[in-house]
């Protein structure tokens, strides 16, 4: 029996293993590598199995860096089931689709580049060419996972990319039939019934707790008929406990191996009863100031909590109603698949229903679906909030927002991921040409008030600079 860790290792994306016995293999995630470029080109290095020989592929979420590789490795071949739970089925389906849409929008700007800077875009291509030598010739040397991370540094060399990195996509990884074929062979399963997945290997889906549908994957596997059986447990994301909406992660206590994602393993998280009021005293702040509140915002699974959270605190009178713009198309689509699965629900969010209430609509909430009403929102009178996607500001409308934002002194800049000083995060305000501000990020960091807003000061009296950030002092404080 074999192991093999084919993404997520000295890195936090592209989580993918592949199980290999003498009767099966067996896939378990399938993640796209995302964050800086130097990660994003690992996506088309050739792929270190034949997937027309894979038996089944086990997924633990919906989110793009466990699932988003799974229509390309379809175009390659791979007709063996895909297992995920039916919550998973459905948010898969949005994410995968629009990750084809996307990729397709941009090899067709990157066509029109090519037509209007031939020398420039052939330039980009031999440096392309290049940047795939190198990341073939990491993967092949990453067999040795020891040495490999001994070697690489992911972070370092993040830190010493220049303020603005450019890329180009010729073509798609993956093309909308792809997607369309992969999605037929997805099989729903429920938590907690063991299934035979491949000869000698059965799976069972546990709740993780961390989006809906969301699963740890015991894996009970045997080489041979006569063989010892042994249990893998693969964590997936795994959520905290009292998340809103859905329920807590299940406890798993037998395994043989255990395999956990631990991206912010080594960091404390704030307690939730610290973070609501952080959020009850931002939007007091951002009304009085009558400013806007900015929150990045991953589309599926955070920007539901969110919006959860805003309806209670308005429920319980600890925050002004002040109206909502929803700017992300997916985030909506996945909020009516989180209605359409009660089942997943925890008792807090089944006795709000049986009430009659709704906690994922905001009374004030308006949903821009089209890019004309995503632009319009800059001239909606104030105050407002915006929770638009993605949470890391590697993409998306947030980006745009950010950008007319970020100089505006009644601005304020939550952010609602585990850790805003992450890497990642870094990374992109470099890429979207806002050097100024990851440096600014950097030096916050040992200040600890980076999003913590301040009560207005009079007229006349916010805009010096803090010595400690370098950002200007805001009503709430500019982030």
């Amino acid at each position: 029996m074999e192991l093999q860790f084919l993404g997520a290792a000295t890195t936090v994306t592209g989580s993918q293993f592949l199980l290999t016995t003498s009767r099966a293999k067996v896939l378990i995630d399938c993640g796209m590598f995302q964050g800086n470029p130097h990660e994003a080109i690992r996506n088309r290095v050739p792929l270190a199995y034949d997937p027309a020989g894979i038996d089944a592929l086990l997924l633990t979420h919906a989110h793009l860096d466990h699932c988003g590789l799974i229509p390309h490795v379809v175009a390659h071949g791979l007709r063996a089931p895909i297992f995920a739970t039916s919550g998973t089925v459905e948010l898969a389906g949005l994410v995968l689709l629009d990750s084809a849409k996307l990729q397709d929008e941009a090899a067709r700007r990157n066509e029109r580049f090519q037509r209007k800077h031939p020398d420039r875009a052939a330039k980009e291509s031999t440096r392309d060419e290049a940047d795939l030598r190198k990341a073939t010739g990491e993967a092949a040397a990453a067999d040795d996972e020891e040495s490999a991370a001994e070697s690489r540094d992911p972070e370092v060399t993040l830190r010493s990319q220049p303020p603005v990195v450019e890329t180009s996509i010729d073509e798609p990884l993956y093309t909308l039939a792809d997607t369309q074929a992969a999605l037929k062979l997805f099989k729903a399963v429920g938590y907690d019934r063991e299934t035979l997945v491949a000869p000698g290997v059965h799976a069972t889906f546990l709740d993780a707790g961390h989006i809906l549908g969301s699963a740890i994957i015991r894996v009970r596997v045997s080489d041979s008929d006569n063989a010892p059986e042994k249990i893998i447990v693969f964590s997936g994301d795994l959520g905290r406990h009292d998340t809103p909406i859905i329920r807590d992660p299940t406890p798993v206590s037998d395994a043989d191996y255990l395999l956990i994602e631990s991206t912010y393993g080594g960091r404390e998280h704030e307690p939730q009863a610290e973070a609501v009021r952080i959020l009850a005293e931002t939007v007091q702040l951002v009304a009085e100031a009558k400013g806007v509140l900015l929150v990045p915002s991953f589309a599926i699974g955070r920007t539901q909590e969110v919006v959860w959270q805003l309806d209670r605190l308005l429920d319980e009178k600890k925050i002004p109603e002040l109206p909502l713009y929803l700017d992300s198309p997916m985030a909506s689509k996945a909020t009516e698949i989180y209605r359409r699965h009660g089942e997943y629900y925890d008792q807090e969010m089944r006795e709000l229903l049986a009430k009659r209430e709704d906690p994922l609509d905001y009374p004030k909430q308006q949903i821009t679906n089209d890019i004309e009403s995503s632009r319009a929102i800059s001239k909606a009178p104030r105050p407002y909030m915006i929770v638009a996607s993605n949470g890391m500001l590697t993409g998306g409308r947030v980006v745009n927002h950010l950008r007319e934002l970020i100089d505006d002194p009644t601005a304020t800049l939550l952010f609602v991921v585990p850790d805003p000083f992450d890497q990642r995060f870094l990374g992109a305000c470099r890429r979207i040409g806002i050097a100024r501000l990851a440096t600014r990020v950097q030096e916050a960091a040992a200040a600890a008030c980076f999003h913590r807003p301040r009560r207005p000061r009079r007229a006349g009296r916010h805009r010096a600079e803090d010595p400690r950030t370098g950002f200007r002092r805001a009503h709430p404080e500019v982030a």
